[in-house]
């Protein structure tokens, strides 16, 4: 298939004190969250000065890209879009029309799928698309990638060097744990045209993972970030109360991995490295937070992978580690956007 450009379509950040609520209104937008919640989140960001570091993360992934593609013949301009702040997708769409693009190929950066976590970016691009209008480019989102050697092997050594650094004396009574952002388990169970998809893709990266780092210790697969109103039930147990229960069980020492993550965003600087990190402190758990992929060079690698396997299918390798599966276009009643009671 033809393709003349590249996407990098990304969640955004606030850059800005005075963003934050702004940008959190443009995500809870039409979900019915209190004010007062939004008042509360907005602190989080506040506590970095106002300034989410994934939009940096996009940049510092975007040079990267740049960089492996022309070192490799891939002779795609390379555009950036976000859903929820500055620069948004619908004004990306109009440059690139403006610039001559027809048809490009993006990659979100989610590695699941999901509604919040594959399905919304299919809406978001048709929304924008029709802001912009009849001659706005379309838009073909690369598949999952939650199995592709260049997603599980930064987080396979990420975990090996954490684990490494923990206490040797600690060690044998250590615990890995990964993490992902929950969802309401109505959701989870709607994920993917088979239902489950989200859970199911996370415990199998999960175990590629652990194996690719030859981690010798159980693990086990939480859950972090829950933002809904209590009587709504979400996937479950949440980190903290997780770090709670190993504590109660003789466990001295935990990694945590939050493989359900392309980069350390503010989910990850907050709910891990502040909030679990204060929990660790208060149970006397040595706590080691695993690194994400960020920019790893096969992270890096495996973004043109992706392209080149869905520019020339035929002759391009098709790399995966997992056994879900897998498919390049979803179906248009996979992941449906969850009812509001």
């Amino acid at each position: 298939m033809a393709y003349d450009a590249f996407l990098l379509l990304s969640f955004g950040g606030p850059e800005h004190p005075d963003h934050v609520l702004p940008f959190l209104r443009n995500v809870t937008r039409g979900r019915g969250v209190p004010a007062e919640r939004l008042v509360e989140v907005a602190e989080h960001y506040q506590h970095f000065g106002g300034v989410s570091p994934i939009n940096q993360q996009c940049r510092d992934l975007l040079a990267a890209i740049r960089a492996d593609f022309a070192a490799h013949g891939v002779d795609l301009p390379v555009y950036w879009g976000n859903r929820n702040w500055t620069p948004m997708l619908a004004d990306t769409l109009a440059t690139m029309r403006d610039d001559g693009v027809r048809h490009a190929i993006a990659l979100a950066t989610s590695a699941y799928g999901g509604y919040s976590s594959c399905r919304q970016y299919y809406e978001d691009i048709d929304a924008a698309r029709a802001a912009v209008g009849e001659d706005a480019p379309l838009v073909d989102k690369l598949r999952h990638f939650a199995d592709h050697p260049g997603f599980v092997r930064p987080h396979a050594e990420a975990v090996r060097e954490a684990l490494a650094a923990l206490d040797p004396a600690r060690r044998g009574d250590a615990r890995l744990v990964f993490t992902a952002h929950s969802i309401p388990v109505a959701m989870a169970r709607t994920a993917g045209p088979d239902g489950g998809r989200y859970e199911a893709q996370l415990r199998e990266t999960a175990a590629l993972v652990a194996a690719g780092a030859g981690a010798d210790v159980p693990y086990d697969l939480v859950w972090q970030s829950r933002s809904g109103p209590p009587q709504v039930p979400w996937l479950e147990p949440d980190i903290n109360d997780h770090l709670e229960a190993l504590a109660d069980t003789g466990v001295t020492a935990v990694v945590v991995s939050p493989i359900g993550f392309v980069s350390d965003h503010l989910e990850v600087a907050w709910d891990l490295d502040t909030e679990a990190a204060a929990t660790a402190r208060k149970l006397g758990l040595e706590y080691v937070r695993a690194a994400t992929p960020g920019v790893h060079p096969a992270f890096v690698t495996m973004v043109r992978e992706l392209v080149q396997e869905r520019l020339a299918p035929d002759t391009f390798p098709r790399l995966r580690l997992g056994n879900l599966p897998a498919w390049d276009h979803c179906p248009g009643h996979c992941c449906p956007r969850p009812r509001r009671a």
